[in-house]
């Protein structure tokens, strides 16, 4: 399902020397016992999720989508960039679905808010929060106001269109749920938000968006049997995070994730997330920035050419999107472009990778790491995502740090809980 080509990635070492390191940080994933170990429950999730309540998502989704014109998701981080991904890849940025998906609780600008509670304010609105604790900041101003206006606009019966997705048992929004009489989903305890994608937090705005979640599990299901192995000479999962770990040691500080099709924009935000809060500690880890092309080669491309060689570039290929349109070919070839005539443009947008694959790396000495996923299905997603949490398990064991903390994040918080004179 996925392809790993490493030919242009200019590599001054050998995959094998890390075959010692790559069997015991395996060793550590799988058999619980490296460091943050108590949030490795992603690793077997696609193989011992919670069927009962995944059955109870696609119910709650059928019953209520019908009559929702906006499931509006309440969270911030991996509470909606994973479900954001899905969606946009799958579905497109523009999808001809009966439920729109709408994210709030990820910002403290009023002027957004402000904008989503008039937009939704005549639809017919579901309400999901998703929270741990129920006390993560940008979230709780959100819900908080949207909670206000579903009670307004339904009255007694707002409860019943609000969901809950958070811990199984503990916490300010699994009290309020209960005494509210919210229908609720549960945030495994040993899953962290960045990995949490294919349980309740993606899947129910999934399941709104009518993508197919078992075929999402399908797929995750298939890539765990495929990386459940500790061979470096077979597992392109581990392969990817060794080629992180030369390229660190080369000297690049930043990983540029690059696509070529606009409905990654967000696929490419949640793995900056994953990277980037999984890796960037102790003064370790590679920046994790993003771009889509053609479109931003007429922003970045110039330096990415010619500009300081801080950066390598990943690129996620899909080799068949589900759409495509011929170019016309015009009577008067006012613009002079019929030699592109009767041609696919999903071949214009190839032949573009192509020769900036060849620009940056022949002329432009910049290394490439290409990864080729067959669609943009939603077994493909699910199959995608685990790729990448097991190559960013091992890339940060590589490392020797925790995966799965993110301890500089709290520190903003206490400033600005200083500052907002929250005691």
């Amino acid at each position: 399902m996925i392809n790993l080509d490493l030919s242009h990635a200019k590599l001054n070492e050998e995959l094998s020397s890390y075959e010692t390191a790559v069997k015991e940080a395996h060793k550590w994933l799988h058999e619980k016992t490296g460091k943050g170990n108590d949030f490795v429950g992603w690793v077997n999730w696609p193989l011992e999720y919670d069927k009962d309540e995944f059955e109870r998502i696609i119910e709650c989704a059928n019953r209520l989508k019908d009559s929702t014109d906006v499931l509006v998701v309440c969270g911030i981080g991996g509470s909606y960039l994973g479900a954001r991904a899905a969606i946009e890849m799958i579905n497109g940025l523009y999808p001809n679905k009966h439920t729109e998906i709408v994210f709030v609780g990820n910002t403290f600008s009023a002027t957004y808010i402000h904008q989503v509670l008039e937009y939704v304010k005549d639809k017919e609105v579901v309400l999901n929060v998703i929270s741990k604790s129920g006390t993560t900041t940008e979230t709780s101003v959100s819900f908080r106001l949207f909670k206000q206006m579903m009670e307004e606009k339904y009255g007694d019966k707002a409860s019943s269109r609000i969901i809950a997705t958070t811990d199984k048992a503990r916490g300010t929004l699994k009290a309020l749920a209960t005494k509210e009489g919210y229908e609720t989903f549960t945030i495994p305890d040993d899953i962290g938000g960045r990995y949490s994608v294919s349980t309740a937090v993606g899947l129910l705005a999934m399941a709104f968006a009518d993508i197919d979640i078992r075929e999402v599990m399908r797929g995750s299901l298939d890539a765990y049997n495929e990386y459940n192995n500790d061979d470096i000479n077979t597992n392109t999962a581990y392969q990817y995070a060794v080629a992180r770990r030369i390229m660190d040691k080369m000297g690049y500080s930043a990983e540029m994730f690059v696509t070529y099709e606009l409905q990654l924009t967000s696929v490419a935000e949640w793995w900056k997330q994953l990277f980037g809060e999984s890796e960037g500690k102790d003064g370790n880890g590679l920046l994790p920035t993003s771009a889509c092309f053609s479109t931003d080669l007429h922003s970045l491309g110039q330096f990415i050419q010619q500009g300081r060689k801080c950066l390598f570039e990943t690129l996620l290929w899909i080799k068949k999107m589900d759409s495509d349109i011929i170019f016309p070919k015009a009577a008067e070839d006012f613009d002079n472009m019929n030699y592109l005539a009767d041609k696919r443009v999903s071949w214009v947008n190839e032949m573009a990778m192509r020769g900036t694959l060849s620009a940056h790396e022949e002329d432009g000495n910049v290394p490439n790491i290409i990864i080729e996923l067959d669609d943009n299905s939603a077994y493909a997603f699910g199959y995608m995502i685990y790729f990448f949490f097991k190559a960013c398990g091992m890339s940060c064991y590589l490392l020797d740090i925790n995966p799965f903390n993110q301890p500089g994040v709290e520190v903003y918080k206490k400033k600005m809980f200083h500052l907002l004179g929250k005691e």
